[in-house]
């Protein structure tokens, strides 16, 4: 992950806020923590500045485009968490889970160190009904094969909590499925490197072609016109959050 994030992590800070009814989403489930581990934390985003954050990520030019904060910042990789069992009270994740070489393995690791709550964002490619594969349909294919199931979670926590997140139509945060009611954005390269699976995509030019021709022919409102008068979609985003 810090090889693909050395390259395509450059501005990522610019593109990749926070956005904040996702944030608000995730510090309710932090009430009671003084210590908040947050591992794969990238360029910060979504750590509770009220708190005290380890932050833990394996990219030196994420880590670089941190804004000043309290944290402190660690350069490791979830599967090996340099901590003692039970150091944080509580640990996040954020969209960072299907990047792991060994998913079970940063899950055992997270519960390891955390005495209380884990809080994790991330989506399921299976529950997406997302335009933009009608274009590019082989971002579902190479999602599900990043993808972890649930029985990773259940094996590593137990019970857990699965909470949908629905993406507001000006999501300021820009992965995937932000721009969902904003087709346009995904015609600007600087758009498409922040979002890691268009690394791996390749030539994309016939289907942006296409893409750009039906946003200028009327022809994408008229096929989509059911996303226009929605706030807020869900794409398959949660949070799991242990009990």
């Amino acid at each position: 992950m810090s090889a693909l994030y050395d390259t395509i992590g450059i501005d990522y800070s610019k593109l990749r806020r926070p956005d904040p009814r996702i944030t608000n989403a995730i510090h309710a489930h932090l009430d009671g923590a003084e210590t908040v581990l947050n591992v794969g934390a990238g360029t910060g985003s979504y750590e509770p500045a009220h708190l005290k954050v380890t932050a833990v990520e394996p990219s030196a030019v994420m880590i670089n485009q941190r804004p000043p904060s309290n944290a402190s910042v660690v350069q490791a990789r979830a599967e090996e968490l340099p901590f003692r069992d039970r150091s944080f009270d509580a640990a996040l994740a954020v969209l960072t889970v299907h990047h792991w070489r060994k998913v079970r393995k940063g899950l055992s690791e997270m519960r390891r160190v955390t005495r209380g709550k884990i809080i994790i964002f991330t989506f399921d490619p299976l529950n997406a009904n997302f335009w933009l594969l009608d274009y590019i349909p082989l971002i579902e294919t190479l999602d599900r094969s990043q993808m972890h199931r649930m029985s990773d979670f259940e094996n590593a926590f137990g019970l857990f909590d699965r909470i949908n997140i629905p993406i507001p139509h000006d999501c300021v945060d820009g992965f995937l499925c932000a721009y969902w009611r904003r087709p346009a954005a995904y015609l600007d390269p600087d758009v498409r490197r922040s979002i890691s699976v268009f690394s791996m995509l390749g030539d994309l030019s016939g289907p942006l072609t296409r893409l750009k021709d039906d946003i200028q022919s009327g022809r994408w409102e008229q096929k989509y016109s059911w996303y226009l008068d929605q706030e807020a979609v869900d794409f398959g985003y949660h949070l799991v959050v242990t009990r």
